[in-house]
């Protein structure tokens, strides 16, 4: 018995250094692999350890990188020029993905005229929340700078300019120009340089986003966007009075896919102005007005060649607006104005709901021309309200030589505003189809389709 105790002690003793050994080579064998290996405290985050080690491995994406324009010198007291601090801070920022430009609140930042140029990381965010100014009036302006633009955006994709502040063009001291329509006699303009900055430029760009800002007192244009496409414009806050002359809201130019939503526009000329060019807009839920309306044009300046095809406004409030929809080109122009659908839109006391005119002209002296842009598929739906009676509420004013076609009218109701004259619609070689109720009745809108008369006139796009 005694010597099978002392058998069993012994191999109890090998059974136990045995699985140590094993257990050692078990764990030098892992050990061994470097993606077993402790990592470096140099690349491990401060301490507390549990919590560091876990942001380690969070996959949560990076947060935004903040460039405030204050931190590159911009003072904001409205009177320093912070020019330089605004374009240092511009191209720190082009060079990171996703960063954020911030203009913070509660300054007021004075900018030259300055180009913000591409190409930039993709992301960028210009977040406006102050108040951004340019010099005071024409007096001002650097002679160096150009005046036709204030703030330009130029190559730049993926860019959002975005946020809760103001943009204030300072426009008085240039709507007062002599040579501004509303200084001479009988809106006559007199001599005198007359170039005037547009306030917000955007140029050769994609797949823009401007969002939520507001935007006053522009010198001319509010914005304008050239040979730009993948727009989205939404919940932008537009004002200058309604006798400051040539401030568009929108101005659109040889661009494609451009998105207009849920803003509201006061101002002295058109809410949105469609340029030659322009393809693929979609405005939507626009407060327009006091203004001159949404337009079409003007297209064919100079005999130009201009283009314009699918174009949508809908679900839209027009009011105390000198023309309500328009078309509008120069005569002597080429090219067409195609596919255009104007739908659920409610005028107040506009003076021109519903207008094509193809005799547009400045002055009281352009001559008749043969050639005429070619205006075609144009859709009115449901379009309603009151009109201002010194004008008739629908006026279709077709080139003598090339008429306009297939314009469809449904379900239009336009009542005057003031007393109970109902004014009879105007047409000239308009031809066309009537659909659903037209109130007042159109009896001068053509029927058929002169095709015929087309074949050597056009010169289609």
């Amino acid at each position: 018995m005694k010597v099978l105790r002392i058998f069993f002690l012994v191999l109890n003793i090998f059974l136990i250094f045995s699985e140590t050994s094993v257990q050692c080579r078990f764990l030098d064998f892992f050990t061994e692999d470097p993606s077993f290996r402790k990592l470096s405290e140099i690349s491990l985050p401060p301490s507390p350890a549990p919590q560091a080690a876990a942001a380690y491995f969070d996959s949560t994406p990076i947060p935004r990188a903040i460039l405030d324009v204050v931190s590159f010198g911009a003072v904001g007291d409205g009177v320093t020029d912070d020019t330089q601090a605004f374009k240092t801070a511009w191209d720190a920022a082009c060079q990171i993905e996703s960063a954020t430009l911030l203009v913070p609140k509660h300054y007021t930042f004075m900018i030259q005229s300055t180009i913000f140029t591409g190409p930039c990381k993709s992301g960028l965010t210009f977040q406006i929340d102050g108040t951004v100014i340019p010099p005071d009036g024409p007096d001002s302006w650097p002679k160096a700078n150009s005046r036709r633009q204030w703030l330009v955006f130029y190559r730049i994709n993926d860019l959002s300019l975005q946020g809760n502040g103001v943009i204030d063009g300072k426009g008085e001291k240039w709507w007062d120009l002599p040579c501004k329509p509303h200084k001479g006699v009988n809106g006559t303009t007199l001599p005198g340089p007359c170039d005037s900055p547009v306030a917000l430029r955007f140029f050769m760009s994609s797949n823009l986003t401007v969002k939520g800002l507001r935007i006053k007192n522009s010198p001319q244009f509010h914005f304008r966007f050239d040979k730009c496409q993948d727009v989205h414009i939404d919940s932008l806050y537009i004002k200058s009075p309604a006798l400051s002359p040539n401030t568009d809201g929108i101005h659109i130019e040889n661009s494609i896919n451009v998105k207009i939503y849920n803003s509201v526009v006061y101002n002295g000329d058109d809410c949105v102005s469609i340029g030659a060019g322009s393809h693929d807009v979609d405005i939507r839920n626009i407060t327009c007005g006091p203004s001159h309306g949404i337009s079409i044009g003007s297209l064919g300046i100079r005999n130009s060649r201009a283009c314009v095809s699918n174009i949508a406004v809908t679900d839209s409030v027009i009011k105390y607006s000198t023309n309500g929809v328009r078309i509008k080109t120069w005569q002597g122009g080429s090219g067409s104005v195609s596919k255009v659908t104007f739908k659920n839109i409610h005028m107040d006391t506009v003076r021109n709901p519903i207008i094509i005119d193809q005799y547009y002209c400045e002055t009281k002296g352009c001559a008749n021309q043969t050639s005429a842009v070619y205006i075609s598929d144009v859709e009115y739906t449901s379009i309603t309200g009151t009109y201002d009676v010194r004008s008739p509420p629908m006026h279709l004013a077709c080139s003598n030589s090339i008429p306009c076609t297939n314009l469809t009218l449904s379900d239009v109701k336009l009542f005057p505003a003031q007393g109970q004259k109902m004014l009879e619609p105007f047409c000239w070689n308009a031809y066309g189809d009537l659909q659903a109720l037209i109130v007042p009745p159109i009896y001068c809108l053509l029927e058929g389709n002169p095709l015929a008369l087309l074949e050597n006139s056009v010169n289609l796009c």
